[in-house]
């Protein structure tokens, strides 16, 4: 990551932004003035299709944009040109009747290119193509780096390796990875386009959820993905070891485009190896310097990668010298949030001297609000109540257990937090051994899934669970529509049938 990035936003075009977009642009297109765009153009863009011309901004600095028009392609020939797609720059060919969302430009600062902000870009133009049912996304895209073998290989040809991997293309190996499929090669579509030698590649991604009737498809998002890491202990060398092994896992879940990726608790406890001739508390104190490098790492990553992350936890000295067990909520916006375990174990307070944390909270996030408790928190049923009354519907335990009895206590709790407060939880444990860590030795867990129990949720309440003992990655959709439907029309409706006439569970102020 070469710029450090505090908040990304993805927000429609507006007239005010053309010096913005088009220093950025001048940037992208290495100042070259015919490629750039000019304020009448943008401004009759605008006013056409403005819900069509998406930005993207890195601290308030737009950094990209995906412009597009809507078309009915059979309107045009098959061997059409950029200036015929966009009627000279007049945008007259956008036809609000018309079925494709047709790709004008794309591009990303190159300073912010690394962090996945074109795919951001290509999913939200998916999510308007689905929200306005039309039926695909349709671009001619250039193959910059034909020139450099045209001499060897024919357009078809150079297509085909491209898709193999044996070359590479940066703009036509990017729309591949992004599940678009060549309809056909042109020739002469953008003037003066010498590194493709002329050639342009028409591409398409359908929507999958297209109907004839004009009926929209509801844009708000009810399937929310979760992806569960349950961790192996094992010796690492060094923080940057730790970060590789995390960025394996976050890439395998995001892969499958997962909204959450959920880490356990003390992930982390591989690195006090090297400080297991201290005493445990001075060892872990040494572990806790570390928390400031995995928050910027994982928020690093959370960018990158378009997924929220769920840090687990690990040991944290505030500015008054106490020791915490935190962990950190680091949003794909670029925002992070810290989140402390507030019951605290015996052991963890016999051998590491470690307080509780005094605040209970939810997080707001881009699939609705969630709440966090750290493993021994969930064995309280109070905190998960006040998180419901607050809204949440998500409920992430990352947890570390020594025993299949601290499993069952964790697990059993945990289900019992899902049916009482009408929520998805999810939990996730480490596995294996750390013979070289005092008060870390051995672990059990098995990551899983709990539901409600009623007719639309599976009849033990576990919608998936991982293999017991055994690194591997958990990915699970959850319905979150079904929670609404359950809290109205459920067979019983336990938040509303609550005694509030009797008692209640409320914060004290």
């Amino acid at each position: 990551m070469q710029t450090t990035i505090h908040k990304i936003d993805l927000r429609n075009l507006y007239l005010d932004d053309f010096r913005a977009l088009r220093a950025s642009m001048s940037k992208a297109y290495s100042a070259t003035s015919d490629l750039l765009w000019e304020e009448d153009e943008i401004e009759k863009l605008l006013t056409v299709f403005p819900e069509g011309q998406l930005v993207i901004l890195a601290d308030g600095k737009v950094v990209g944009a995906a412009l597009s028009i809507i078309v009915n392609l059979r309107d045009f020939k098959a061997n059409h040109t950029y200036q015929e797609i966009t009627g000279d720059s007049s945008f007259s060919t956008h036809n609000a009747e018309g079925n494709v969302l047709y790709g004008i430009e794309v591009f990303i600062h190159p300073e912010y290119r690394g962090l996945r902000l074109g795919r951001r870009l290509y999913d939200a133009r998916k999510e308007l193509c689905e929200t306005l049912n039309l039926k695909s996304i349709v671009f001619a895209g250039r193959i910059p780096n034909y020139n450099k073998v045209s001499d060897q290989y024919t357009p078809k040809k150079y297509i085909e390796m491209v898709r193999m991997k044996e070359l590479y293309d940066p703009v036509l190996t990017f729309q591949l990875n992004n599940d678009f499929h060549v309809k056909k090669v042109m020739k002469g579509y953008l003037e003066g386009d010498t590194a493709s030698e002329d050639y342009a590649v028409l591409m398409e991604w359908n929507n999958i959820y297209y109907e004839e009737s004009p009926k929209l498809i509801n844009a708000k998002k009810s399937i929310v993905r979760l992806g569960l890491i349950q961790w192996q202990m094992r010796p690492l060398n060094n923080l940057e070891a730790l970060f590789d092994q995390a960025e394996f896992f976050i890439d395998a879940v995001s892969g499958y485009g997962s909204d959450f990726a959920l880490f356990p608790e003390l992930f982390t406890a591989p690195l006090m190896a090297d400080y297991n001739h201290l005493s445990e508390s001075d060892a872990i104190r040494e572990l806790a310097k570390y928390s400031g490098s995995l928050r910027e790492k994982f928020q690093e990553f959370a960018i990158s990668y378009n997924i929220n992350i769920i840090t687990g936890s690990t040991p944290h000295i505030d500015e008054d010298g106490k020791l915490y067990n935190i962990g950190f909520l680091c949003k794909r916006d670029g925002t992070s949030e810290m989140y402390k375990k507030i019951h605290i174990t015996p052991n963890e307070v016999a051998h590491w001297g470690m307080v509780g944390g005094d605040t209970i909270q939810t997080f707001n996030t881009d699939c609705g609000k969630i709440g966090i408790m750290i493993c021994y928190d969930v064995e309280f049923p109070e905190l998960s109540r006040i998180m419901a009354d607050q809204g949440m519907q998500l409920l992430f335990v990352p947890f570390l257990t020594d025993t299949q009895n601290g499993y069952t206590r964790v697990r059993n709790c945990a289900q019992a937090r899902a049916i009482e407060n009408e929520c998805y939880v999810a939990v996730a444990g480490c596995v294996g051994n750390l013979p070289k860590v005092n008060n870390m030795d051995i672990q059990y867990a098995q990551a899983a899934v709990f539901t409600p129990s009623d007719f639309s949720f599976p009849t033990n309440g576990v919608k998936a669970e991982a293999t017991p003992n055994t690194e591997m990655t958990l990915i699970v959709d959850v319905d979150m529509d079904l929670l609404k439907e359950l809290h109205e029309f459920g067979s019983v409706k336990i938040l509303k049938d609550r005694r509030n006439d009797l008692y209640e569970v409320k914060l004290k102020k």
